[in-house]
């Protein structure tokens, strides 16, 4: 991100605002003070000379046979209404530096695209005439792109506009590009306004328009003018319109197609290599100030070579750091002897993540103490799983991975009640040590389909194709003056991702070991390499 500036390139910048010094100028000058960019019209001729053809090579997305049935059954929940999409815009990191971009989930999902080839892209599904030929032939909506045009080296923007000219920020998917890899008729971003507003009325056979309103507030914001424009303008009405469409995106995604379960199976694959990376830098970061970071930049690099980047931000959690469910500073020293959590998974160009939790003794052998602990979330985690049935519930899986938590507390004289108080409503007091859930559903997002509704997502029978996690765990604070000296400061998570298929759940992440001698076999493989 570093800029050169000579004196030279300063006495001719300031000579050329003095020969035009117009308000936007200043503005723009003071908004980017540290550009000094020339801006002669000769300047700008030579700019526009002297380029070969750069056409990028295309072709569709493997995503692409994959999303017409998506955007089908999404059309026939909403006939006759205007479904808009946004991709969403870049956020900002630090003034003018943005994070990279990653597209809204929903637009992903229906889309196929992945990565960051789309900021400021609106995906509209447009209502087709329901006498026409095409809705005779049961088709709702004719699916529409509405992306910016490629500021390639034919245009002054290549060189003058740092959000999309490709002299600063690369090759872009335009127009012909998108079309070509999603197979969704695309059109000039410049068109969207006029496209949003088309029929739109209360009148009968009028056009209501929806959209996934907290992505881009600038296109809520359009949509909302069309409204109001058309009699239209109830927001508490229209909020609640639009917030069944995201609900229903959410509990489209809750059972996954073969493509969905390909990439899950790629995330886990590149997510294990993450692991293997970690491992080994494990060794020659014992007993190093801030080695956490060290582990976890051996996973992020995975993340970055394999895929796009990670899921999530990591949690590389070691010693009395492992029993804060969430914690991501990573600044901890990783000392020998101590138990190490790792909570982490590799997003892959496509988007979808894997979520994978170990814990590991750091020395490469566990304790007697704490062969006891992981066992006993071992065992909670296994029963977990032969509860996930075709027809079972999220509740069944929480409830029987709950009983083995409570019964070894029970065991270990931890418990203040018995089991059967303690699991019931009125009691619960072994969540003091679990207080998190043990399964969510996973893919695009890390806790996939958030916005779907309690009876559709906890409350509904597991289908075949749904994917999500077991995560058990045991935490034990440093400060917990209930437990045993010797429990403090002990954190453990074992979590994996789970298939539903039609005859039963499959562990998709069986290739990482969780077992006590497998973990020991696998760490001292890596300590060696």
């Amino acid at each position: 991100m570093s800029e050169v500036v000579t004196d030279r390139d300063k006495e001719y910048e300031v000579r050329e605002q003095e020969s035009a010094p117009d308000a936007d100028q200043a503005m723009d000058e003071r908004v980017n003070n540290r550009s000094l960019r020339p801006r002669s019209e000769a300047f700008k001729e030579f700019m526009r000379s002297g380029w070969a053809d750069d056409d990028p090579d295309i072709a569709p997305l493997e995503a692409s046979k994959f999303t017409p049935a998506r955007l089908e059954a999404l059309g026939r929940a909403f006939v006759g209404e205007r479904l808009v999409i946004p991709a969403g815009q870049p956020k900002v990191r630090s003034n003018d530096c943005d994070y990279m971009f990653r597209p809204d989930t929903t637009f992903a999902y229906y889309t196929g695209l992945g990565t960051d080839y789309e900021a400021g892209a609106v995906l509209v599904l447009n209502p087709l005439d329901p006498n026409g030929p095409e809705a005779k032939a049961g088709k709702t909506h004719m699916p529409e792109l509405f992306v910016a045009p490629r500021a390639d080296n034919s245009t002054t923007d290549f060189f003058t506009n740092p959000h999309y000219g490709e002299y600063w920020v690369g090759p872009r998917a335009g127009l012909r590009e998108m079309q070509a890899m999603t197979g969704i008729e695309t059109h000039d971003i410049a068109q969207l306004a006029d496209a949003l507003s088309k029929d739109v009325g209360t009148q009968a056979g009028a056009v209501r328009v929806r959209v996934v309103r907290e992505t881009d507030p600038e296109i809520t914001a359009l949509v909302e003018n069309v409204r109001k424009a058309n009699g239209l303008g109830d927001p508490d009405g229209n909020a609640a319109d639009d917030d069944k469409l995201h609900e229903f995106a959410a509990e489209a995604r809750l059972t996954k197609d073969a493509y969905e379960i390909g990439e899950m199976r790629k995330t886990i694959t590149a997510t294990k290599a993450g692991f293997d990376r970690l491992l080994s830098a494990l060794p020659d970061a014992l007993d190093k100030p801030r080695s956490e970071r060290i582990l976890e930049g051996a996973f992020n690099s995975v993340s970055r070579e394999l895929g796009n980047a990670v899921g999530y931000d990591s949690i590389i959690a070691s010693g009395p750091h492992a029993p804060i469910l969430h914690w991501m500073r990573n600044t901890g020293c990783v000392k020998s002897g101590d138990l190490l959590l790792v909570d982490a998974g590799v997003e892959v160009d496509s988007l979808y993540t894997a979520d994978i939790t170990r814990t590991f003794p750091t020395n490469g052998k566990f304790t007697d103490l704490q062969k006891r602990l992981y066992q006993a979330v071992l065992d909670s985690q296994q029963a977990g799983f032969e509860a996930a049935k075709v027809g079972a519930t999220y509740c069944d899986i929480h409830h029987a991975c709950m009983r083995v938590i409570a019964e070894r507390l029970h065991d270990w004289g931890l418990l203040p009640v018995s089991v059967e108080e303690a699991l019931s409503p009125e009691g619960q007091q072994h969540r003091r040590w679990l207080a998190c859930g043990v399964a969510h559903h996973l893919g695009l997002d890390v806790h996939d389909c958030a916005q779907a509704r309690f009876e559709a997502y906890q409350g509904a029978p597991i289908r075949p194709g749904m994917i999500f996690t077991i995560e058990p765990g045991l935490y034990f604070r440093e400060d917990d003056m209930l437990i045993p000296p010797e429990f403090r400061g002990i954190g453990i998570r074992i979590e994996d991702d789970v298939l539903m298929g039609e005859n039963g759940p499959e562990w998709l992440s069986a290739s990482i070991p969780k077992e006590i001698d497998a973990v020991e076999a696998w760490m001292a493989e890596h300590a060696q390499a």
